[in-house]
């Protein structure tokens, strides 16, 4: 995907009428000689800009939702991508989908016509495709997706509205802090200097502080500046990635998030290969594929050799850790019955459910904490400057 290029012609056909459209390709020579193929005698050709927006989920949920709903009024794959790309309103869109009913008609895999475009469907897209192909059900496993990644998306909203109030009020009170440190309290600190009397310890304290933070707010913000360019340079690196899981993931309220997200998306994808009939260790292998994280990819790699070696999957389950006990359960449940895809069905819409609840309640835990934080900060300052004033008026009488 990153050496392709979207290929803007017009040009005229054998009988003598204009043609136009849209190719993805790597290079000005393979798109002539396509066009050339074509039998189209070309008479422009330019390379057009791709609107990264365009790739984002939700407009590659809308095309799939469309397509799943072509698939059951019982069109081909083909056909379908075909009358997408003439509806599309997006020219890098249509492109897409006239190439990708191409690569089908050359008689490749829709999974594997997907896997060319990895900044478009990521891996979990390509794993709940490639289940449908093996199950038969490619329609009931795109609206799995869409439905899943809808989830995740309104997920994503209720953290990102939860958060904002909370950002909004620490900004502020960063920059009241930051303009009583340097412009309030240097005038404070003068007036106090004139009279020959002992300031109070936390006044002392604040404006000790204050000196520091003036002297060192250099050296801090480059300090900031390499912190963050290490964590840059390393957020692809597989060790930090799993550092960094694990300290999410011990954090009091996104902790519980983050897995319970984790956990639906895991037993999304098994209850979906269950039902199907796919066999289980075949199903945690399509489960790896869809997470990006190695931590989570590490904990189903131990628990399929586990599970290889003749342990049962809720005792694989349980020695990572990461698995709560009701997960534990219901799946040593599912094994003893027989109704292993029922249990794992009903996990991914528990743990879906729950997570949602706990992102409406996150905005009622973290604005009582935010409070308390702000009040204390601009309370302890107020204090700080103030409380010498009622010691002045001694000084000036003895002074007199």
């Amino acid at each position: 995907m990153a050496s392709k290029h979207l290929w803007l012609w017009s040009g005229l056909d054998d009988s003598g009428a204009l043609q136009s459209g849209t190719h993805w390709n790597e290079n000005r020579d393979s798109v002539v000689l396509l066009l050339h193929q074509r039998q189209i005698h070309l008479l422009s050709l330019k390379r057009c800009p791709v609107r990264r927006a365009l790739w984002q989920a939700e407009h590659g949920c809308a095309v799939l939702q469309q397509l799943a709903t072509l698939l059951q009024a019982g069109l081909t794959l083909p056909e379908g991508l075909q009358l997408l790309a003439e509806q599309h309103p997006a020219r890098q869109w249509q492109a897409l989908l006239r190439q990708l009913a191409q690569t089908l008609e050359q008689g490749e895999t829709f999974s594997a016509a997907l896997r060319q475009w990895p900044d478009v469907f990521p891996p979990l897209w390509l794993a709940m495709i490639r289940t449908g192909e093996l199950t038969g059900k490619l329609d009931e496993c795109c609206f799995k997706l869409v439905s899943q990644q809808q989830a995740q998306r309104e997920l994503a909203l209720k953290v990102k509205k939860a958060l904002r109030y909370p950002l909004i009020i620490l900004s502020l009170t960063a920059a009241v802090v930051l303009a009583m440190i340097y412009l309030v309290l240097p005038e404070f600190s003068a007036i106090y200097q004139t009279f020959n009397t002992p300031l109070p310890a936390l006044t002392r304290g604040v404006i000790a502080t204050a000196d520091v933070m003036q002297r060192c707010a250099l050296p801090l913000v480059v300090f900031m500046a390499l912190v963050l360019g290490v964590m840059r340079s390393l957020r692809h690196h597989p060790g930090w990635l799993r550092y960094r899981q694990r300290l999410l993931l011990a954090t009091p309220v996104m902790g519980q998030l983050i897995r319970g997200q984790r956990l639906s998306q895991i037993f999304t994808v098994l209850s979906l290969t269950q039902r199907a009939g796919i066999a289980f260790l075949q199903g945690l292998e399509s489960v790896k594929e869809t997470l990006t994280c190695p931590y989570w990819r590490d904990i189903l790699q131990r628990a399929h050799q586990e599970i290889t070696q003749g342990m049962s999957i809720a005792a694989a389950l349980k020695e990572s850790g990461e698995f709560p006990t009701l997960c534990i359960q219901l799946i040593r449940t599912g094994e003893v019955s027989g109704a292993l895809d029922t249990m794992l069905y009903n996990l991914a819409q528990h743990h879906s459910e729950q997570t949602q609840r706990q992102a409406d309640g996150l905005a009622a835990v973290l604005e009582p904490l935010l409070l308390v934080v702000t009040g204390l900060i601009i309370g302890v300052l107020v204090v700080a400057m103030y409380l010498p004033i009622f010691h002045l008026g001694d000084a000036m009488s003895g002074a007199r």
